[in-house]
């Protein structure tokens, strides 16, 4: 008759403390604990299903009672001063009462100590527990108790104050996988280190699940363990399918996107498990850019070179929007109606992004020079223009050249009133109050910085297809230049928003009369770096006030000082003479 299989979790258990895999600290504590004879009547050991809490509490038992506690590889349990009680099934108030009763009686001759073991202590009964209390806080000197959990937060204040508690932490996946490899050679077993590797990802922190997954990797393939089988047993997602999904993004390549997505769903995997170890993956290359933080990659040395590599041809840039799209496909996945169409358009828009970058990466500085209009532009052309009055000639006479139209003109100053002498200011905010008196004129002053370009001319000017993904992307970078002056709430007015395109018009939502005026002054150098950046001079400016895309603001105290100025501009004046601040 052949010998009885014996599972490796079992087999393998761990029989002194060296032999505990991934608990240093836990174990380094109870040793010195025991040599220098400081040991606790009672210990909580805490801590996920499967990393060694009842193995560490039967060590210790034995440990104890040993004439040499660094050397308990042959000695037995004794059975006669450790007890085990599994809490599960043994919860009530005369379990624990039987309990307090054997506590009553000494250890057998030459033993120190009797040790109480008592796993699943959560499970207890609040009865249980209070009867447990007393004998808990003040037992015999020969008795120690161990309480040994999963769930620490279902134990009881009174009982964790009573306890030494040791948190036994997830065991990391490199241990584990030494661990198997370790077993394997035991066993006589060949292994993949890869196909090890992923068994000890499976098991989640859980020694005890990777040795049951390693068992059931022997049985199904003998004494041969490849990475091929391992995936092909646990129905995991090959990492290849995701290099390929990478490649096929960087390259632009959307047919192979889609068939490569189609091919994983007809081998019935999950999309949603796709999207979040797709999201992994980009976060692996992320990682990898750097030796510094390549260690972060969970993987073997040569997956980790691939990452490495694919990291350098992806970019930085890209990587970062993919993760961005992963998670908001991550997110809105349960609640979408189509999941499959859902990751379908986050993979056709991530293609999108790479396409962006790869141009502008690849587009020579002398190109880009030459599709942006050149200094003198389109206002130089006097014959084009309309004819000026005298009197515009005027109010013309002190506008300085406009900057280059590479550069967005910077809004112009407004013109001083009568009253000589700069304007009071408030200091914590650098705004004027008669800037804020003057807010409907100073609109003026900015249509005079710069032109508007005839239909004629702009007809002449380059006129380049626009996505909606390309007119966000420029839109924050405006955002970002606008940030950067002195006054900030036209920033916040586009950071909030959320425009639309219909056709080659940017519909641009507000809410109120305050980002109206704002819009008018940066209307102009707006729609100049706009069409500028997109390369379409044919790009338009539409404002639709209370619109739905406007998203709801959160007013900071200057839109509102300047909301209340501009009802009651005798209230600026008044600001303003006093030398009031916020």
């Amino acid at each position: 008759m052949s010998e009885q299989f014996i599972v490796s979790a079992r087999k393998y258990r761990p029989a002194t403390f060296e032999s505990v895999v991934g608990q240093k600290a836990v174990t380094d504590t109870l040793k010195n604990a025991i040599r220098t004879n400081k040991l606790a009547q009672a210990f909580l050991f805490c801590g996920p299903r499967g990393v060694g809490k009842t193995t560490c509490a039967r060590i210790l038992a034995k440990a104890v009672n040993a004439a040499d506690p660094d050397n308990l590889e042959k000695l037995s349990e004794d059975q006669l001063n450790i007890f085990e009680l599994d809490a599960a099934s043994n919860n009530s108030v005369d379990d624990i009462r039987n309990l307090i009763d054997q506590v009553r009686i000494a250890p057998a001759a030459g033993k120190k100590f009797k040790v109480y073991i008592i796993d699943e202590v959560h499970m207890l009964s609040a009865q249980a527990f209070n009867a447990f209390l007393k004998t808990l806080e003040e037992p015999p000197a020969y008795a120690i108790f161990v309480l040994a959990t999963t769930e620490k937060h279902k134990i009881l204040p009174t009982i964790l104050s009573r306890c030494q508690v040791f948190d036994f932490q997830r065991i990391k996946i490199q241990d584990m996988t030494e661990h198997l490899q370790y077993i394997a050679e035991k066993e006589g077993i060949q292994a993949d280190k890869e196909a090890l590797h992923i068994i000890a990802t499976k098991a989640d922190g859980g020694l005890r699940d990777a040795l049951s997954i390693f068992d059931q990797m022997v049985a199904f393939g003998g004494t041969n363990i490849t990475y091929d089988l391992v995936i092909e047993n646990l129905n995991l997602l090959d990492y290849e399918y995701y290099f390929k999904i990478t490649d096929a993004l960087v390259d632009g390549n959307i047919s192979d996107l889609l068939l490569t997505f189609d091919e994983i769903l007809s081998k019935g995997f999950d999309g949603h498990n796709f999207i979040v170890g797709l999201g992994d993956h980009f976060r692996n290359l992320l990682v990898g850019f750097d030796p510094r933080t390549r260690e972060l990659i969970v993987a073997g040395e040569q997956l980790t070179n691939r990452y490495s590599d694919q990291a350098v041809k992806a970019g930085t840039q890209n990587l970062i929007r993919w993760l961005k799209s992963c998670n908001k496909a991550d997110t809105t996945y349960k609640i979408s109606k189509h999941p499959r169409l859902l990751i379908e358009l986050a993979l056709i828009e991530m293609s999108e992004i790479a396409g962006l970058e790869k141009k502008k990466v690849s587009e020579p500085s002398s190109v880009k020079a030459s599709n942006k209009p050149t200094a003198p532009a389109a206002p130089v052309k006097t014959a084009a223009a309309p004819p000026i009055s005298q009197e515009k000639k005027q109010d013309t006479a002190q506008v300085t050249t406009p900057a280059p139209a590479a550069k967005p003109v910077s809004k112009s100053t407004p013109t001083p009133t009568e009253n000589s002498g700069e304007p009071k200011k408030f200091p914590s905010l650098g705004i004027s109050i008669k800037k804020l008196k003057n807010q409907g004129k100073a609109k003026d002053g900015a249509e005079g910085a710069s032109e508007e370009l005839s239909a004629e001319e702009r007809a002449k000017m380059p006129r380049e297809a626009v996505s909606l993904e390309m007119l966000l992307l420029k839109w924050d970078e405006y955002a970002l230049r606008v940030k950067a002056k002195p006054d900030e709430s036209f920033f916040s007015t586009l950071k909030l928003s959320n425009p639309k395109l219909e056709g080659e018009t940017i519909v641009f939502g507000i809410s109120n009369k305050v980002q109206e005026k704002d819009f008018e002054i940066n209307r102009q150098e707006m729609l100049d770096f706009l069409r500028s950046e997109l390369k379409n001079y044919s790009l338009d400016l539409k404002l639709e006030m209370g619109a739905p895309i406007a998203k709801a603001l959160l007013y900071s105290d200057e839109d509102r000082l300047r909301a209340m100025v501009e009802k009651n501009p005798s209230l600026g004046v008044l600001i303003s003479k006093l030398g009031l601040d916020l």
